[in-house]
Protein backbone atom coordinates (compact mmCIF):
# COMPACT_ATOMS: atom_id res chain seq x y z
CA UNK A 1 0.00 0.00 0.00
CA UNK A 2 1.41 3.70 -0.95
CA UNK A 3 0.53 6.45 1.12
CA UNK A 4 0.89 9.97 0.65
CA UNK A 5 2.57 13.61 1.86
CA UNK A 6 1.65 16.85 1.96
CA UNK A 7 4.12 19.12 3.53
CA UNK A 8 3.70 22.75 4.11
CA UNK A 9 5.82 25.50 5.35
CA UNK A 10 4.82 28.72 7.56
CA UNK A 11 5.61 31.62 6.82
CA UNK A 12 8.36 33.39 8.62
CA UNK A 13 7.94 33.53 12.10
CA UNK A 14 10.15 33.71 15.57
CA UNK A 15 11.27 30.00 16.85
CA UNK A 16 8.54 28.52 19.26
CA UNK A 17 10.81 26.68 21.31
CA UNK A 18 8.73 23.19 21.90
CA UNK A 19 9.54 20.45 24.31
CA UNK A 20 10.89 17.15 23.12
CA UNK A 21 8.43 14.23 23.24
CA UNK A 22 9.54 10.78 24.75
CA UNK A 23 6.97 9.18 22.84
CA UNK A 24 8.78 6.06 20.11
CA UNK A 25 12.15 6.64 21.80
CA UNK A 26 14.83 3.83 22.15
CA UNK A 27 15.71 2.49 25.55
CA UNK A 28 18.96 4.34 24.70
CA UNK A 29 17.16 7.75 23.79
CA UNK A 30 15.19 7.55 27.23
CA UNK A 31 18.25 6.81 28.95
CA UNK A 32 19.81 9.92 26.67
CA UNK A 33 17.08 12.12 28.16
CA UNK A 34 17.09 11.04 31.84
CA UNK A 35 21.02 12.00 31.59
CA UNK A 36 19.89 15.29 30.67
CA UNK A 37 17.90 16.41 33.67
CA UNK A 38 21.00 15.18 35.92
CA UNK A 39 19.32 11.09 36.74
CA UNK A 40 22.36 9.43 38.20
CA UNK A 41 23.81 6.78 35.60
CA UNK A 42 23.31 4.23 38.31
CA UNK A 43 19.66 4.48 38.46
CA UNK A 44 18.97 4.99 34.92
CA UNK A 45 18.44 1.57 33.89
CA UNK A 46 15.73 1.07 36.64
CA UNK A 47 14.04 4.27 34.96
CA UNK A 48 14.16 3.86 31.56
CA UNK A 49 11.98 0.47 32.21
CA UNK A 50 9.77 2.33 34.08
CA UNK A 51 9.14 4.74 31.76
CA UNK A 52 9.24 2.00 29.21
CA UNK A 53 6.56 0.26 30.79
CA UNK A 54 4.33 3.37 31.06
CA UNK A 55 4.82 4.90 27.85
CA UNK A 56 4.36 1.71 25.57
CA UNK A 57 2.10 -0.87 27.50
CA UNK A 58 -0.33 1.89 28.99
CA UNK A 59 -0.03 4.17 26.85
CA UNK A 60 0.08 7.02 29.16
CA UNK A 61 0.04 10.59 27.57
CA UNK A 62 1.02 12.18 31.10
CA UNK A 63 3.60 11.87 33.28
CA UNK A 64 1.49 12.35 36.55
CA UNK A 65 0.18 9.02 35.76
CA UNK A 66 3.49 7.14 36.36
CA UNK A 67 2.81 6.80 39.49
CA UNK A 68 5.95 4.34 39.76
CA UNK A 69 7.89 6.60 39.79
CA UNK A 70 8.74 9.90 42.53
CA UNK A 71 6.90 12.67 42.34
CA UNK A 72 9.81 14.95 41.81
CA UNK A 73 10.89 12.81 38.99
CA UNK A 74 7.80 12.87 37.34
CA UNK A 75 8.15 16.83 37.57
CA UNK A 76 11.58 16.92 36.34
CA UNK A 77 10.55 15.09 33.20
CA UNK A 78 7.55 17.17 32.68
CA UNK A 79 9.29 20.65 32.87
CA UNK A 80 11.72 19.11 29.90
CA UNK A 81 9.98 16.82 27.99
CA UNK A 82 5.88 16.02 26.88
CA UNK A 83 4.54 13.09 26.02
CA UNK A 84 3.04 13.82 22.66
CA UNK A 85 1.83 11.96 19.75
CA UNK A 86 1.76 12.92 16.04
CA UNK A 87 -2.01 15.08 15.55
CA UNK A 88 -4.71 13.39 13.57
CA UNK A 89 -5.40 16.25 11.19
CA UNK A 90 -8.05 14.25 9.66
CA UNK A 91 -9.42 10.49 9.50
CA UNK A 92 -11.71 8.97 7.18
CA UNK A 93 -13.65 5.71 7.80
CA UNK A 94 -14.34 3.30 4.96
CA UNK A 95 -18.06 1.64 4.63
CA UNK A 96 -15.58 -1.51 4.38
CA UNK A 97 -14.01 -0.35 8.00
CA UNK A 98 -10.73 0.86 6.58
CA UNK A 99 -10.02 3.81 8.91
CA UNK A 100 -7.12 5.98 7.38
CA UNK A 101 -5.33 8.81 9.52
CA UNK A 102 -3.85 11.91 8.25
CA UNK A 103 -0.86 12.54 10.60
CA UNK A 104 0.66 15.72 11.02
CA UNK A 105 4.38 15.47 12.74
CA UNK A 106 6.27 17.62 15.00
CA UNK A 107 7.78 20.60 13.28
CA UNK A 108 11.56 19.94 12.47
CA UNK A 109 12.11 23.72 12.36
CA UNK A 110 10.59 26.91 12.91
CA UNK A 111 9.35 27.79 9.68
CA UNK A 112 8.58 24.00 9.17
CA UNK A 113 4.68 23.25 9.65
CA UNK A 114 5.36 19.54 9.96
CA UNK A 115 5.20 16.77 7.43
CA UNK A 116 2.21 14.95 6.72
CA UNK A 117 1.70 11.29 6.15
CA UNK A 118 -1.19 8.57 6.15
CA UNK A 119 -1.52 5.64 8.32
CA UNK A 120 -4.32 2.95 7.52
CA UNK A 121 -5.76 0.33 9.64
CA UNK A 122 -7.23 -2.84 7.68
CA UNK A 123 -9.38 -4.78 10.42
CA UNK A 124 -10.19 -8.36 8.69
CA UNK A 125 -12.29 -11.48 10.80
CA UNK A 126 -8.37 -12.67 12.04
CA UNK A 127 -6.66 -9.96 11.84
CA UNK A 128 -6.10 -5.87 12.71
CA UNK A 129 -3.40 -4.92 10.22
CA UNK A 130 -1.77 -1.19 9.95
CA UNK A 131 -0.03 -0.13 7.20
CA UNK A 132 2.79 2.41 7.78
CA UNK A 133 5.35 4.79 6.44
CA UNK A 134 9.15 4.86 6.58
CA UNK A 135 9.37 7.93 4.53
CA UNK A 136 8.44 11.66 3.81
CA UNK A 137 7.64 11.05 0.07
CA UNK A 138 9.53 8.50 -1.88
CA UNK A 139 12.90 8.43 -3.89
CA UNK A 140 11.91 5.54 -6.19
CA UNK A 141 9.91 6.37 -9.42
CA UNK A 142 7.38 2.92 -9.78
CA UNK A 143 5.14 4.41 -13.10
CA UNK A 144 1.93 2.31 -11.78
CA UNK A 145 2.71 4.47 -8.10
CA UNK A 146 0.94 7.38 -7.38
CA UNK A 147 3.01 7.71 -4.95
CA UNK A 148 6.38 7.20 -7.45
CA UNK A 149 5.34 11.17 -8.40
CA UNK A 150 6.16 12.61 -5.57
CA UNK A 151 9.44 13.74 -4.51
CA UNK A 152 11.66 12.34 -1.47
CA UNK A 153 11.85 14.82 1.25
CA UNK A 154 13.43 13.32 3.90
CA UNK A 155 13.32 9.52 6.15
CA UNK A 156 10.82 9.57 9.03
CA UNK A 157 12.56 9.01 12.11
CA UNK A 158 12.79 6.22 14.91
CA UNK A 159 9.82 8.23 16.69
CA UNK A 160 8.06 8.85 13.70
CA UNK A 161 7.42 5.62 13.00
CA UNK A 162 6.71 3.94 16.31
CA UNK A 163 4.19 6.59 17.10
CA UNK A 164 2.37 5.55 14.35
CA UNK A 165 1.54 2.32 15.47
CA UNK A 166 0.96 4.34 18.73
CA UNK A 167 -1.55 6.90 17.56
CA UNK A 168 -3.53 3.92 16.11
CA UNK A 169 -3.79 1.95 19.36
CA UNK A 170 -5.28 4.99 20.81
CA UNK A 171 -7.40 5.76 18.22
CA UNK A 172 -9.06 2.09 18.63
CA UNK A 173 -8.77 2.01 22.22
CA UNK A 174 -6.17 -0.25 22.46
CA UNK A 175 -4.42 0.29 25.04
CA UNK A 176 -4.96 -1.42 28.37
CA UNK A 177 -6.84 0.37 31.15
CA UNK A 178 -7.37 3.25 29.45
CA UNK A 179 -10.41 4.82 28.08
CA UNK A 180 -10.44 5.36 24.28
CA UNK A 181 -11.09 9.13 22.99
CA UNK A 182 -14.21 10.54 22.02
CA UNK A 183 -14.97 9.35 18.63
CA UNK A 184 -12.63 6.03 19.25
CA UNK A 185 -13.22 3.04 17.31
CA UNK A 186 -13.38 0.32 19.28
CA UNK A 187 -14.34 -3.24 18.53
CA UNK A 188 -15.80 -5.43 21.04
CA UNK A 189 -14.60 -9.10 20.28
CA UNK A 190 -11.84 -8.56 22.37
CA UNK A 191 -7.91 -8.54 22.47
CA UNK A 192 -5.70 -5.92 20.82
CA UNK A 193 -7.22 -4.68 17.74
CA UNK A 194 -4.29 -4.02 15.71
CA UNK A 195 -2.31 -8.04 15.30
CA UNK A 196 0.18 -7.45 12.07
CA UNK A 197 2.29 -4.24 10.86
CA UNK A 198 3.04 -3.91 7.43
CA UNK A 199 6.09 -1.44 6.12
CA UNK A 200 3.54 -0.98 2.82
CA UNK A 201 3.42 2.87 2.86
CA UNK A 202 4.70 5.69 1.64
CA UNK A 203 8.45 4.76 0.86
CA UNK A 204 11.12 2.54 0.66
CA UNK A 205 11.95 0.88 3.95
CA UNK A 206 15.37 -0.27 3.05
CA UNK A 207 16.29 2.67 1.99
CA UNK A 208 15.72 3.61 5.92
CA UNK A 209 17.44 1.11 6.97
CA UNK A 210 18.43 2.32 10.60
CA UNK A 211 15.26 4.53 11.28
CA UNK A 212 12.92 1.06 10.37
CA UNK A 213 15.42 -1.18 12.16
CA UNK A 214 15.37 0.74 15.56
CA UNK A 215 11.45 1.25 14.89
CA UNK A 216 11.18 -2.55 14.89
CA UNK A 217 13.13 -2.98 18.00
CA UNK A 218 10.49 -0.63 20.03
CA UNK A 219 7.75 -2.35 18.39
CA UNK A 220 8.69 -5.81 19.11
CA UNK A 221 9.95 -5.58 22.39
CA UNK A 222 7.87 -7.98 24.78
CA UNK A 223 7.35 -5.48 27.56
CA UNK A 224 5.81 -2.97 25.48
CA UNK A 225 3.96 -2.72 22.26
CA UNK A 226 4.81 -6.01 21.72
CA UNK A 227 4.05 -7.45 18.60
CA UNK A 228 6.59 -10.05 17.35
CA UNK A 229 8.68 -10.11 14.59
CA UNK A 230 6.80 -12.77 12.67
CA UNK A 231 3.95 -10.36 12.78
CA UNK A 232 6.10 -7.44 11.09
CA UNK A 233 6.34 -7.61 7.18
CA UNK A 234 8.41 -5.27 5.01
CA UNK A 235 7.90 -4.70 1.71
CA UNK A 236 11.37 -3.53 -0.98
CA UNK A 237 10.99 -2.82 -4.57
CA UNK A 238 14.12 -4.89 -4.21
CA UNK A 239 16.72 -2.89 -3.08
CA UNK A 240 19.05 -6.48 -3.17
CA UNK A 241 22.04 -5.15 -0.53
CA UNK A 242 20.03 -4.70 2.75
CA UNK A 243 17.98 -8.08 2.02
CA UNK A 244 20.40 -10.05 3.89
CA UNK A 245 20.86 -7.34 6.87
CA UNK A 246 17.25 -7.13 6.78
CA UNK A 247 16.88 -10.60 7.42
CA UNK A 248 19.61 -10.36 9.77
CA UNK A 249 18.86 -7.72 12.06
CA UNK A 250 15.24 -7.43 12.03
CA UNK A 251 13.79 -11.12 11.60
CA UNK A 252 10.66 -9.72 10.03
CA UNK A 253 8.77 -11.20 7.10
CA UNK A 254 9.98 -10.07 4.11
CA UNK A 255 7.83 -8.33 0.92
CA UNK A 256 9.16 -7.71 -2.72
CA UNK A 257 6.91 -5.87 -4.69
CA UNK A 258 7.81 -7.41 -7.94
CA UNK A 259 5.11 -6.90 -10.88
CA UNK A 260 7.00 -7.84 -13.59
CA UNK A 261 8.78 -11.39 -14.56
CA UNK A 262 10.90 -9.78 -17.33
CA UNK A 263 13.61 -7.23 -16.57
CA UNK A 264 12.55 -5.32 -19.71
CA UNK A 265 9.39 -4.63 -18.29
CA UNK A 266 10.11 -4.00 -14.39
CA UNK A 267 12.62 -1.42 -15.78
CA UNK A 268 9.79 0.29 -16.72
CA UNK A 269 7.24 -0.06 -13.95
CA UNK A 270 10.03 -0.62 -11.22
CA UNK A 271 13.31 1.42 -12.56
CA UNK A 272 15.17 0.13 -9.33
CA UNK A 273 15.44 -2.80 -11.55
CA UNK A 274 17.45 -1.00 -13.50
CA UNK A 275 20.14 -0.92 -10.83
CA UNK A 276 18.94 -4.71 -9.61
CA UNK A 277 18.09 -6.90 -11.87
CA UNK A 278 15.34 -9.72 -11.57
CA UNK A 279 18.24 -12.20 -11.30
CA UNK A 280 19.97 -10.64 -8.51
CA UNK A 281 16.51 -9.79 -6.46
CA UNK A 282 15.59 -13.39 -6.48
CA UNK A 283 19.09 -14.84 -5.54
CA UNK A 284 19.30 -12.54 -2.60
CA UNK A 285 15.69 -13.90 -1.61
CA UNK A 286 16.68 -17.47 -1.88
CA UNK A 287 19.35 -16.43 0.71
CA UNK A 288 17.07 -14.71 3.09
CA UNK A 289 17.81 -15.37 6.55
CA UNK A 290 15.74 -18.02 8.47
CA UNK A 291 13.55 -18.34 5.30
CA UNK A 292 11.18 -21.56 5.12
CA UNK A 293 8.12 -22.94 4.89
CA UNK A 294 6.89 -21.51 7.45
CA UNK A 295 8.57 -18.19 6.86
CA UNK A 296 7.37 -17.48 3.45
CA UNK A 297 8.53 -14.27 1.26
CA UNK A 298 5.63 -12.95 -0.62
CA UNK A 299 5.68 -11.68 -3.57
CA UNK A 300 3.38 -9.24 -4.72
CA UNK A 301 2.24 -8.62 -8.16
CA UNK A 302 0.06 -5.94 -9.41
CA UNK A 303 -2.55 -6.94 -11.85
CA UNK A 304 -2.36 -4.56 -15.07
CA UNK A 305 -3.90 -4.88 -17.96
CA UNK A 306 -2.40 -6.21 -21.04
CA UNK A 307 0.73 -5.33 -19.34
CA UNK A 308 1.91 -8.05 -17.46
CA UNK A 309 -1.24 -10.63 -17.32
CA UNK A 310 -1.34 -13.33 -19.44
CA UNK A 311 -1.09 -16.42 -19.12
CA UNK A 312 2.88 -17.06 -20.46
CA UNK A 313 3.66 -14.28 -17.31
CA UNK A 314 2.24 -16.66 -15.07
CA UNK A 315 3.92 -19.57 -15.88
CA UNK A 316 7.20 -17.40 -16.19
CA UNK A 317 6.22 -16.19 -12.68
CA UNK A 318 5.77 -20.07 -11.14
CA UNK A 319 9.33 -20.72 -13.19
CA UNK A 320 11.42 -17.74 -11.73
CA UNK A 321 10.05 -18.62 -8.43
CA UNK A 322 11.32 -22.18 -8.17
CA UNK A 323 12.48 -22.79 -4.73
CA UNK A 324 11.79 -20.48 -3.14
CA UNK A 325 9.44 -20.73 -0.43
CA UNK A 326 6.74 -18.24 -1.39
CA UNK A 327 3.21 -16.81 -1.82
CA UNK A 328 2.10 -14.41 -4.59
CA UNK A 329 -0.29 -11.70 -3.62
CA UNK A 330 -2.06 -10.66 -6.51
CA UNK A 331 -3.11 -7.08 -6.29
CA UNK A 332 -6.27 -5.39 -8.83
CA UNK A 333 -5.00 -2.15 -9.72
CA UNK A 334 -6.47 0.83 -8.14
CA UNK A 335 -6.57 3.70 -10.91
CA UNK A 336 -5.25 7.35 -10.00
CA UNK A 337 -5.79 10.59 -11.42
CA UNK A 338 -3.24 10.85 -14.86
CA UNK A 339 -2.17 7.20 -14.82
CA UNK A 340 -1.88 5.13 -18.08
CA UNK A 341 -2.41 1.81 -16.82
CA UNK A 342 -6.10 0.11 -16.63
CA UNK A 343 -7.10 -2.94 -13.86
CA UNK A 344 -7.10 -6.57 -15.47
CA UNK A 345 -10.21 -8.13 -15.84
CA UNK A 346 -11.15 -10.04 -12.81
CA UNK A 347 -11.62 -13.00 -15.12
CA UNK A 348 -8.17 -12.25 -15.95
CA UNK A 349 -6.90 -12.05 -12.57
CA UNK A 350 -8.81 -15.46 -11.94
CA UNK A 351 -6.83 -17.32 -14.53
CA UNK A 352 -3.56 -15.68 -13.65
CA UNK A 353 -4.54 -16.73 -9.98
CA UNK A 354 -5.39 -20.34 -11.40
CA UNK A 355 -2.10 -21.09 -13.27
CA UNK A 356 -0.18 -20.07 -9.63
CA UNK A 357 -1.93 -21.89 -7.58
CA UNK A 358 -1.89 -25.11 -9.26
CA UNK A 359 1.74 -24.71 -9.22
CA UNK A 360 1.58 -25.04 -5.98
CA UNK A 361 2.12 -21.64 -4.87
CA UNK A 362 -0.85 -19.67 -2.46
CA UNK A 363 -2.19 -16.51 -4.93
CA UNK A 364 -4.43 -14.95 -2.76
CA UNK A 365 -6.32 -11.84 -4.91
CA UNK A 366 -5.97 -8.55 -2.56
CA UNK A 367 -9.36 -7.66 -1.60
CA UNK A 368 -9.06 -3.66 -2.48
CA UNK A 369 -9.79 -2.24 0.65
CA UNK A 370 -11.45 1.50 1.49
CA UNK A 371 -11.67 2.66 -2.02
CA UNK A 372 -14.50 4.61 -1.30
CA UNK A 373 -12.06 6.64 0.72
CA UNK A 374 -9.00 6.64 -1.42
CA UNK A 375 -7.12 4.68 1.26
CA UNK A 376 -6.38 1.65 -1.42
CA UNK A 377 -2.90 0.83 -2.40
CA UNK A 378 -1.48 3.83 -4.60
CA UNK A 379 -4.71 6.62 -4.34
CA UNK A 380 -4.00 8.26 -1.83
CA UNK A 381 -1.93 11.24 -2.66
CA UNK A 382 -3.72 13.35 -4.35
CA UNK A 383 -6.51 12.62 -1.35
CA UNK A 384 -3.92 13.49 1.00
CA UNK A 385 -3.54 17.03 -0.56
CA UNK A 386 -7.63 17.41 -1.13
CA UNK A 387 -7.72 17.09 2.23
CA UNK A 388 -5.25 19.49 3.72
CA UNK A 389 -6.99 21.76 1.78
CA UNK A 390 -10.23 21.10 2.74
CA UNK A 391 -9.31 21.13 6.35
CA UNK A 392 -7.68 24.81 6.13
CA UNK A 393 -10.46 26.12 3.79
CA UNK A 394 -13.38 24.71 7.17
CA UNK A 395 -11.10 26.06 9.37
CA UNK A 396 -11.09 29.62 7.77
CA UNK A 397 -15.08 28.94 7.34
CA UNK A 398 -15.08 28.26 11.07
CA UNK A 399 -13.18 31.33 11.90
CA UNK A 400 -15.10 33.43 9.98
CA UNK A 401 -18.77 31.80 11.39
CA UNK A 402 -16.77 32.44 14.70
CA UNK A 403 -15.39 35.61 14.39
CA UNK A 404 -17.11 38.56 16.52
CA UNK A 405 -19.09 41.00 14.20
CA UNK A 406 -17.21 44.10 13.43
CA UNK A 407 -19.22 47.58 14.14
Amino acid sequence: MNLSVAEAALPAAEPVMRRPSLAGRTRAGLAEALAEIGVPEKERRMRVGQLWNWIYHYGVRDFAEMTTIGKGLRAQLAEHFTLDLPEVTAEQVSTDGTRKWLLRMAPTGPRDRGAEIECVYIPEVDRGTLCVSSQVGCTLTCTFCHTGTQRLVRNLTTEEIVTQLMVARERLGDFPNRSAPEGAFVPNDGGRFISNIVFMGMGEPLYNFDGVRDAIGVISDDQGLSLGRRRITVSTSGVVPQIGPLGGEMGTMLAISLHAVRDELRNELVPLNKKYPIKDLLEACRNYPGLSNAKRITFEYVMLKGVNDSDAEARELVRLLKGIPAKINLIPFNPWPGTRYECSDWERIERFSEIVFKAGYASPVRTPRGRDILAACGQLKSETEKLSARARLMLEQDEAETAPAQH
